[in-house]
C-alpha cells in the first residue's frame, strides 16, 4: 500500500470515529433532554391525589386528574400562610379555612370533569 493510500485510510477512519462520537453525544444529550422535560412536567404537582385524601380524584381520567391537580397545586390558600390549596389540605389540619379549601379543590375536580379539553 502506498503512503498516500494509508493517509487516506487514516483520515477516513478518523472521520468515522468522529462521526460516531458525535452521534453518541447527540443521542445522550437528547436522552437527558427528554428526562429533564418529563421531570419538569411533573414538578408542578407537589401534592397528588394520595396526599389530598379529603377529595376524590378517582372519578377523573388521567388528563382530567392532571388538570385538577395542577390547579390545586397552583392556587393559593387565602389564610395568609403562603401555601397552595393542595399543600394546605394535605398538611395543615389546623388551617381556619381548610374546609373552604377542600371545597375549592372539589370545584376544581368538577371543572376538570366538565372541561371540553378533557
Amino acid at each position: 500500500m502506498k503512503k498516500t493510500e494509508k493517509t487516506v485510510l487514516r483520515g477516513a477512519r478518523k472521520k468515522a470515529r468522529t462521526r460516531k462520537r458525535l452521534i453518541t453525544w447527540t443521542v445522550a444529550v437528547a436522552a437527558i433532554g427528554v428526562i429533564g422535560y418529563g421531570i419538569s412536567n411533573l414538578s408542578n404537582i407537589a401534592y397528588d391525589e394520595d396526599d389530598i385524601t379529603a377529595v376524590r380524584f378517582d372519578v377523573l381520567n388521567a388528563k382530567q386528574k392532571h388538570t385538577a391537580l395542577v390547579a390545586a397545586n397552583s392556587a393559593r390558600c387565602n389564610c395568609g400562610c403562603g401555601m397552595t390549596l393542595a399543600q394546605c389540605v394535605a398538611t395543615d389540619s389546623s388551617c381556619p379555612i381548610r374546609e373552604d379549601n377542600v371545597e375549592k379543590i372539589k370545584t376544581m375536580v368538577r371543572d376538570a370533569m366538565t372541561s371540553p379539553e378533557s
